[in-house]
């Protein structure tokens, strides 16, 4: 066996190891397979959910699409960020961390030599929509931007409120790719900054030991828990009004919530869950809500395959297939169930918070 794994095992053995499952069947007529761990009933796969007329959506229904045409393949769902924002700019620009967003350039160093370092970045993104039987005016989207809603849901994932001064893109030099060209981080009202836990499950922290023990004399460990920064605020209106066109909903915008993940300690680049919502066309006493996730893989990580296939015991923690849900090691509801369940889980979660309030 190598000593050098490289961050690719890292990812493997932080996105699952567990017993194996079976696959949830394919909805018929969508070609589209159901995530490893079987979604609520009332998530339905579709090709797109602009193509669905709102109107004829059941209560409690929520459709869904990561643009999976062919889920068995490792990488199918994961597009080059700068394909993304050639052919699909409105996404790419409502669900990059910031306007005029670009891949991050910084410098490392290697034996004492700095170099220039050029990252490239690969997407994930799902869509959902759903609507809710009340109006626009009677949703309080404030309700929602606060670091209780956000504990609720995911009981998995631990956070803890945060203020501007702690933001590591703003006090970590090796980190200022991440900085907003425009703005600090958290620093607008109507929202609150929020630092996220999500320690390993299962046999995770084993399998993380066992790689850190071969990389022994490595000059990065691998973390047991991945950690990241949000900034979760409302939209001003102003905002707001502009995502009608990526929506497809022929009505005004009344409102956007944003969680903005901007920092990560390893694997990810950065995150976003937007959710926009617009009075029911035909019926202003209902409201769709269209939600997106998008999750940013640097691309490295996916790269290295070669030294998986030598290793028997390895073969089934290719990365790509553990982030998007099609390995035997992948388990549970959140993060380590892969990409499609998180985000599925995720929306649905939202789906059922709006529905209470």
């Amino acid at each position: 066996m190598q000593t050098q794994l490289s961050a690719t095992l890292a990812l493997a053995l932080i996105l699952g190891a567990a017993p194996a499952r079976a696959q949830a069947p394919r909805e018929a007529g969508t070609g589209m397979a159901q995530s490893a761990q079987p979604a609520p009933e009332r998530v339905r796969e579709v090709p797109s959910v602009e193509a669905v007329d709102p109107a004829t959506l059941k209560p409690g229904t929520i459709l869904f699409t990561d643009h999976r045409d062919k889920p068995a393949m490792p990488e199918n769902g994961l597009l080059p960020y700068l394909d993304w924002v050639r052919t699909r700019a409105a996404e790419a620009a409502a669900l990059a961390p910031f306007p005029g967003y670009r891949e991050p350039d910084y410098t490392v160093t290697v034996n004492g030599v700095a170099k220039p370092r050029h990252e490239t970045l690969k997407v994930y993104v799902a869509e959902g929509r759903f609507v809710v039987a009340r109006p626009p005016e009677a949703i309080d989207l404030s309700a929602f931007a606060n670091l209780g809603f956000v504990q609720a849901m995911d009981p998995a994932i631990k956070h803890r409120a945060l203020s501007p001064a702690e933001v590591t893109p703003t006090k970590d030099p090796q980190a200022a790719f991440a900085r907003r060209p425009d703005r600090d981080w958290c620093g607008l009202a109507g929202g609150v900054c929020i630092e996220s836990r999500y320690d390993l499950e299962g046999k995770l922290p084993l399998g993380v030991k066992l790689a850190n023990k071969l990389e022994e004399g490595g000059s990065k460990k691998v973390a047991e828990f991945v950690s990241f920064q949000s900034e979760l605020r409302t939209l001003p209106p102003a905002e707001a009004a502009g995502l009608a066109g990526l929506t497809k909903v022929d009505t005004a915008v009344t409102g956007g919530l944003a969680q903005t993940i901007f920092w990560v300690n390893q694997i990810l680049r950065f995150g976003k869950f937007l959710a926009v919502f617009q009075p029911m066309p035909g019926d202003p006493m209902k409201t769709v809500v269209t939600t997106y996730m998008a999750l940013a893989i640097k691309a490295d990580v996916l790269d290295r395959k070669a030294e998986y296939a030598r290793v028997p015991v390895l073969k089934n923690l290719l990365p790509a297939q553990v982030l998007m849900g099609n390995s035997s090691f992948n388990t549970g509801t959140s993060i380590s169930a892969g990409l499609p369940t998180y985000a599925r889980n995720r929306i649905a979660a939202f789906a059922d918070a709006l529905a209470k309030r």
